[in-house]
């Protein structure tokens, strides 16, 4: 048995380096392609993503997972290994090959020349704030995802093959059941919050030169723990983390120069998802194991280096006077407390990557219908801008003027990532819940006071990232937390923290 999950493990690790080619080339599109490139960019990435569904659906690999005994009732496989990973390497290894055996090669190919020419002509619309641009895409690509959809199968909605992608193991009738219960909540607490005295944020809102951004932004991500001999950090349109390969993890953000925000937390969230990318463990490196848990998961390594950390109080007690030196012009006359109070302002927004947390997870919210609506075909593309104005007004009783601040936003849909949505909000929650424990164990503000992150990394790193996708979602918050997914966590991390922001 254990040769022959050596064997699964040499013919998948080409898959492995497939798909960091395809990230490779995917991030040049993202971020130093010339414009006229596009079109046989798209025919690399297809003939890529083809080579790579033949490898995950070699026979071979189906005979060795046959050989193991794995199957819908047992992808874990039937026999025990001596090595711990084992077991999950099969279940993964089984759940991609049962999804890409369900795949044509023909449906694979369209899909990655479909979504690179998407991306292309998001890019152009969002520039023109001009919808009618992207439309044609648009359908091209919903339609062969919902070909996708089909193909794989699913027990409930269509909607599950797609959410199964991005968080494995998950329906879409769990996710539903989290958001029903925590959108009342988060509307009444936002109520509170709009009823309180607004916080000031005009000096954010003032010229922040964008080299010493990147300055000050670059000394954040070292002190975080990110390392530039196994990465570096760019500029794209939307930010983002890609692995290239298990030493090469990107980043890339964007900066305005008058919402000093956007580049700053835009980095250190970027960089928590890179640090989870280079922590993986030796037993997972190298293999299909060697990627985050769920995206879900992945996002709440993020979200805890953005707001957990990154917003909090003790962090900028450290990180504060240095900034000032920064912009004394902007900042010297700005005490801590309102910094602090100034960086974590609640207020109904636009832009999902730009919301506090308190509002974020109604961005995502609105996504999740959305998605809902169009793959089941009860929401047509050609509606779809104005389906969106109008949920924003209803969520956040604001109307997006444009385009470009509406539908337009996210590159997700372009990309033909529908299901990935709702891993922003399940993050923020496991977010929450892990950090409840790691604060009971290290010193988290001793330790953030005196400028060291480190304490912080070494726990995450325990925890969480060297196991990479060898535990479920589930899984790593019953060993972390004693309990799966409780969304109740958050609910009290917002309260306690912004209770003493608005007094509410």
């Amino acid at each position: 048995m254990q040769k022959s999950i050596e064997k699964l493990k040499e013919l998948t690790k080409d898959v492995v380096l497939l798909e960091h080619a395809i990230a490779t080339l995917s991030w040049d599109q993202e971020t130093y392609m010339p414009p006229k490139a596009i079109g046989e960019k798209g025919e690399q990435l297809a003939l890529l993503q083809g080579i790579l569904h033949n490898k995950i659906t070699s026979p071979d690999i189906g005979k060795l997972l046959d050989d193991l005994g794995a199957d819908d009732k047992n992808p874990a496989g039937k026999y025990e290994s001596k090595i711990s990973t084992d077991s999950a390497y099969i279940k993964e290894t089984y759940r991609q090959y049962k999804i890409q055996t369900r795949l044509s090669e023909k449906l694979v190919k369209e899909l990655a020349l479909e979504t690179s020419l998407s991306q292309a002509a998001w890019i152009k619309a969002r520039k023109k704030s001009d919808y009618s641009i992207f439309q044609p895409h648009l359908e091209k690509v919903l339609n062969l995802t919902k070909q996708k959809a089909e193909a794989i199968g699913y027990k409930d909605t269509p909607y599950d093959a797609l959410l199964d992608e991005f968080e494995p193991w998950t329906s879409t009738k769990e996710v539903a059941d989290i958001f029903q219960s925590t959108q009342p909540w988060l509307t009444e607490f936002i109520g509170k919050i709009r009823n309180s005295k607004q916080v000031d944020d005009s000096f954010i809102l003032k010229d922040f030169n964008i080299s010493k951004q990147e300055v000050f932004g670059r000394k954040v991500l070292q002190d975080m723990g990110y390392s530039y001999d196994r990465g570096r950090l760019d500029i794209s349109v939307h930010p983002f983390t890609t692995t290239l390969g298990r030493d090469d993890v990107r980043l890339t953000t964007r900066y305005q120069k008058d919402f000093f925000k956007t580049g700053l937390f835009g980095i250190i969230h970027e960089c928590g998802h890179g640090l989870y990318e280079l922590g993986f463990g030796d037993s997972v490196k190298g293999n299909l194991l060697a990627s985050g848990t769920s995206l879900g998961i992945h996002e709440s390594q993020s979200r805890t280096w953005e707001n957990v950390i990154g917003r909090s109080y003790s962090f900028w007690k450290y990180y504060y006077p240095e900034l000032q030196k920064y912009f004394p012009e902007n900042l010297t006359n700005i005490s801590l407390d309102d910094f602090y109070k100034g960086i974590n302002k609640v207020e109904p927004s636009l832009i999902r990557v730009e919301a506090d947390e308190v509002t974020y997870n109604l961005h995502i919210i609105l996504r999740f219908e959305l998605e809902q609506e169009l793959i089941s075909g009860a929401l047509s593309v050609k509606d779809l801008p104005e389906a969106w104005n109008s949920k924003t007004r209803d969520f956040f009783g604001i109307i997006p003027p444009n385009d470009a601040n509406g539908v337009l936003q996210d590159i997700h849909w372009p990309m033909g990532a529908f299901g990935y949505f709702p891993t922003y909000a399940l993050g923020n929650l496991y977010s929450a819940q892990f950090s409840s424990v790691m604060e009971k164990e290290i010193d988290v503000n001793g330790s953030l006071e005196k400028g060291s992150l480190i304490n912080v990394l070494d726990w995450l790193r325990d925890k969480i990232h060297i196991h990479g996708a060898s535990k479920t979602a589930s899984e790593l918050a019953l060993d972390i937390t004693g309990e799966k997914l409780n969304p109740e966590y958050f609910k009290k991390y917002l309260e306690n923290k912004y209770k003493q922001i608005y007094n509410v």
